[in-house]
Parts: structure tokens; sequence; C-alpha cells
């Protein structure tokens, strides 16, 4: 496995600044051929580094409504159905679950319906507590700086280096550490999903 280098990051520092950057003003600003960079972000996209490629949309210009953050309070049971309903719901631009367990997500509401608006996506039944607060502003920086740029073992959580294997599984790609932990991962994965049919 390729360890990601400086070159690595700054290709993704570009593409945080704008998704559509053509690859031949990247390739000016790391001094490689577009070919190369088209290389690069093609291994980050197989590696899992890079996601997907998506808009920022200002919704205040799009859509009317309070914006507010939301923080709810639910069974440890109830978050991922709670999750997994928010982030397909249009009112919904971002959802966190929290160390806590707690579902936080922003949203735009109208200002005369925000308790109905939540209603509407969450069973207020099912939340222990939630609590509202009106945004006065947002500002969305993704950034790539001032983190250390490596990846992580998905099943002990070391860094993976140059030593690591990368494999699909599923419909995700994975990185381990070592070739132990990438057979424990996937005979507990294969375990998992012969209980599930």
């Amino acid at each position: 496995m390729r360890e990601l280098d400086d070159t690595d990051l700054r290709i993704l520092e570009l593409l945080t600044e704008d998704a559509r950057r053509p690859f031949s003003d990247i390739a000016e600003r790391v001094d490689l051929s577009p070919p190369a960079v088209s290389d690069r972000v093609e291994k980050l996209r197989e590696s899992g580094v890079i996601r997907r490629f998506t808009l920022d949309i200002d919704r205040s210009q799009l859509r009317a409504g309070v914006p507010v953050l939301v923080r709810l309070d639910l069974p440890a049971t109830e978050v991922a159905a709670v999750k997994d309903a928010l982030r397909e719901s249009e009112a919904v631009e971002h959802v966190f679950v929290t160390v806590e367990g707690d579902v936080v997500f922003s949203a735009r509401f109208r200002a005369d319906a925000v308790r109905e608006g939540i209603d509407d996506l969450v069973d207020l039944g099912r939340v222990a507590d939630y609590e509202v607060t009106i945004v006065s502003s947002t500002e969305w920086t993704p950034s790539v700086g001032g983190t250390e740029f490596a990846l992580t073992c998905a099943e002990c959580g070391n860094t993976v280096t140059s030593e690591g294997e990368s494999e699909r599984i599923g419909e995700r790609q994975y990185h381990f550490c070592c070739s132990s932990c990438a057979a424990r991962f996937r005979e507990q994965y294969d375990r998992l999903s012969a209980g599930a049919e």
C-alpha cells in the first residue's frame, strides 16, 4: 500500500477549496502532470480518503425558514434509525452523532413551526430530551490542514503504513495495518453477514 504524502495533502487542500478545480490547475500547483494528478485523485477515491465530490450550497438562498441546530437525546437503540431518517430529509443539512450518543443536526424550519418540523422528522415520543438553538450565521470550512495525515486500521485503530493492506469488503474500502488485522476483520465481517441472512 502506498503511503500518503505531502503532494496528496496539497491536492486534497486544493480540491477542498474547489472540487471542480481542473486537474491542469492542480498539476501546476503541485508540480505534476495532469494525468499524474488524475491518478492520485483516483487512488485517493479508491482508498476511501475522498468519498465523494459535493456542492457547498448556501441553503439560505434557496430555502426560507429559520436555521436551527437540534440536539436529540435518544435511547441507543434509536440512534442509527434516527440518523438515517434525518439524512434523507430535505430540511436537514448536516447530521452528527456525538460520543455520548446524542444526534445533532442542522436544519431550516418555518419560524412558527419549528417543533412541528422536528416532530415530522423524528417521533418526539421516542426522544428522551431535545434542545433547539437558533443559528445566527453558518460557515462550513472543511480543511485537511492541521491534522495528522494517516489512514487508520479498521480493525485495531493503529496507523496504516506502507506495509499495510487495503481491501474492498462489501461496498466499502477498508485499510489495515497488517494482514492479521485484515484477516480478523474479514472473518468477523463474514460471520456477521452470514448471521444477517
